[in-house]
């Protein structure tokens, strides 16, 4: 089902934010389940692969990679949440059926990205899809939720339904999604609401803590921004440059410029794109571009690191914390 193009920074999104989506909305999402068409609704097959083993950036690791949630984990928690929301939902008399969550893996483990971080890596793809994600990640597995009532989004948010956009006039910004939200009623069934709704309460159970889940991100951003003035990556991307130029391909100020003109407008890869797609990874190969690049940011990232590590050693010792409640409540659950 290609209806969704995923682009090389796509995420997964949490069973409880595609639920609140929905709820937001006020009707429910148009989807269908995949079973019909025999395939798995989680692939793990397609899963990103924790550490490249083709390509330019076969075997590499940024540092910061240590201090981000791999997609695996970021997984574990997000079921674990949606099965415990189900729960409680469940002692609220409430049947709710929540999305899997690994169900639309992204191109890349974490949010370094490290396969597409300094352009297209891996000749093998790019000679049959070009600058295009490969059709298993340009497929997106569609999951049915039915529409809640006010009181069910109340019972699992602990906040009313929120009130659908109103439709905007010319010249009039648009109203927020989320507008008209107030505190959740006191009791449902007879049974008094947890804070936060069940939501919260999933949160509470595995030690879920809403710390900004940025910061490694942002590091791992500045560390990107801060590598491309160092002066032998300048180098490399003028000799990547000049040798893109050699083979027909001029104007192309650095590997970004080149997946910019590359990526197609329906998705499928073209003769041409395949072709420049293919002339992009030769030529960051023959310039050591990407071990280059590489070697530069990592050393500054281990800079962040030292300079930041009681932080970052907090962030990851949390990651363990949920993915080990995770583990214990999925474990619990199949029993």
């Amino acid at each position: 089902m290609k209806r969704i193009k995923r682009t090389a920074t796509a995420v997964a999104l949490t069973a409880s934010a595609l639920l609140v989506s929905a709820c937001s909305s006020g009707a429910a999402p148009d989807t269908t389940q995949n079973a019909a068409d025999g395939k798995p609704i989680v692939n793990k097959e397609n899963w990103p692969e924790k550490v490249p083993t083709s390509g330019l950036t076969k075997n590499l690791t940024l540092p910061l990679e240590a201090y981000m949630a791999s997609y695996e984990d970021q997984v574990t928690v997000e079921q674990a949440a949606g099965d415990l929301q189900q729960s409680c939902m469940k002692d609220y008399g409430i049947d709710l059926t929540l999305p899997k969550a690994g169900a639309n893996p992204p191109p890349s483990d974490n949010d370094a990205n490290i396969e597409r971080r300094y352009g297209i890596s891996d000749r093998a793809e790019a000679e049959k899809y070009g600058y295009e994600l490969p059709p298993a990640l340009r497929e997106h597995t569609e999951q049915t939720m039915r529409d809640l009532s006010g009181a069910e989004v109340e019972v699992l948010t602990g906040h009313t339904k929120p009130e659908a956009p109103a439709v905007a006039k010319a010249g009039q910004p648009v109203a927020a999604p989320a507008r008209g939200v107030k505190p959740a009623r006191a009791e449902y069934n007879g049974k008094a609401l947890k804070p936060g709704g069940c939501i919260g309460w999933s949160k509470d159970r595995l030690g879920v803590k809403d710390a900004d889940p940025v910061v490694v991100a942002q590091l791992a951003g500045d560390s990107l921004t801060e590598s491309m003035k160092d002066e032998k990556v300048v180098k490399a991307i003028a000799a990547w440059s000049s040798c893109m130029a050699g083979k027909g391909h001029a104007g192309l100020a650095d590997p970004y410029k080149a997946m910019d003109q590359g990526v197609t407008a329906d998705g499928e890869p073209t003769k041409e794109s395949i072709a420049l797609a293919v002339d992009d990874i030769d030529c960051k190969e023959q310039t050591d571009l990407v071990k280059i690049w590489f070697a530069v940011e990592s050393a500054i990232q281990n800079r962040q690191i030292a300079d930041d590590r009681s932080q970052l050693t907090a962030i990851k010792q949390q990651h363990g914390t949920e993915v080990a409640a995770a583990r214990k409540q999925m474990t619990a659950s199949a029993r």
